[in-house]
């Protein structure tokens, strides 16, 4: 019969790439953690790692086993929950994923705010611009730009009506001059940031029931897309970024809105989780909290566009 202590060393050795930091974590000796995930592979009569005296990685078969070891220690955690959570109050440990920006300059109050009001939810929040797999890595939810792409997953809409947007700041407007049409943009200082180790220097827009595509370039990139916001402020070029991330800077005056005529790609923002995870009182609460909190937000998109455009 195969263990529980057993599953739950093989996954973490797995997420953490060798028996000894799963020891060190579970206060283990490494040959313990060996022992475990031999019996494990025993009772599967498979082999689950390739092991040599530098690396330790996952089989075919081990990596085909991964989700679901993780989604049984998941239902057992969930179940051992559920017996503590009769009134239906948030409760528990909540591992979030973020965006940098988004995280940082517009979620965290709200999150925080929430943490205060549940005070029996334990939060562990992650911002990074790299995309989260809420299956293999250890988060619960992920907030992520853009349209769902796998059927594992369910995605709780956010701010479905969000989108990207030309931004640049006065000083830089005043400078360099202002592009009137797409086509000048790439004439412009453009200002990128890489998304899951890739260079966002692609900047798509819809024209006519197509999309119309710009490559663009900079002599100055960052990993965090944070840091082209507080560059495109400083004056040093043109951003495209989500409405949300830049919304802020817009309205008091320190990014201006370009080319209001073309509106930009959609980037519907969604609370993205397991489906067995979408019912725990802690992930409703939370998405009704930043739904309500992020609509206004994408309300003043649609009206600053029209008076820009007609005005």
């Amino acid at each position: 019969m195969i263990r529980l202590e057993d599953v739950t060393l093989f996954v973490r050795s797995a997420l953490l790439g060798s028996f000894s930091n799963a020891a060190r974590e579970a206060g283990l000796l490494p040959g313990q953690v060996s022992a475990a995930v031999h019996r494990l592979e025993r009772d599967l009569d498979k082999r689950l790692f390739v092991r040599s005296t530098r690396s330790l990685r996952l089989t075919a078969e081990g990596e085909k086993y991964l989700p679901f070891a993780q989604e049984m220690l998941e239902v057992v955690r969930a179940g051992a929950e559920s017996l503590h959570s009769g009134d239906n109050e948030p409760q528990g440990e909540l591992r979030m994923a973020v965006p940098s920006d988004l995280g940082r300059n517009v979620l965290l109050p709200i999150i925080t705010r929430f943490c205060a009001q549940y005070p029996k939810v334990s939060l562990r929040l992650s911002l990074s611009d790299q995309l989260s797999d809420v299956f293999r890595d250890p988060v619960d939810v992920a907030i992520r730009y853009g349209v769902l792409d796998n059927s594992s997953y369910v995605a709780l809409p956010i701010a479905e009506d969000n989108r990207r947007v030309l931004a640049a700041s006065p000083a830089y407007l005043a400078q360099h001059g202002r592009p009137q049409t797409l086509d000048e943009v790439v004439n412009h200082h453009c200002l990128l940031f890489t998304m899951n180790n890739q260079v966002y220097d692609k900047w798509s827009f819809p024209e006519n029931g197509l999309r119309r595509q710009l490559i663009v370039k900079s002599r100055m990139l960052c990993d965090d897309a944070d840091v082209a916001r507080r560059w495109a402020v400083e004056g040093m070029g043109i951003v495209y970024k989500s409405w949300i991330d830049v919304s802020a800077d817009v309205l008091a005056g320190r990014l201006e809105m370009l080319l209001p005529q073309h509106p930009g790609e959609a980037a519907p923002l969604n609370l993205i989780c397991p489906h067995r995870k979408q019912f725990s009182p802690a992930i409703r609460h939370l998405h009704a909290v930043l739904r309500e909190a992020l609509r206004p937000i994408t309300a003043q998109l649609r009206s600053l566009a029209a008076e820009k455009t007609h005005g």
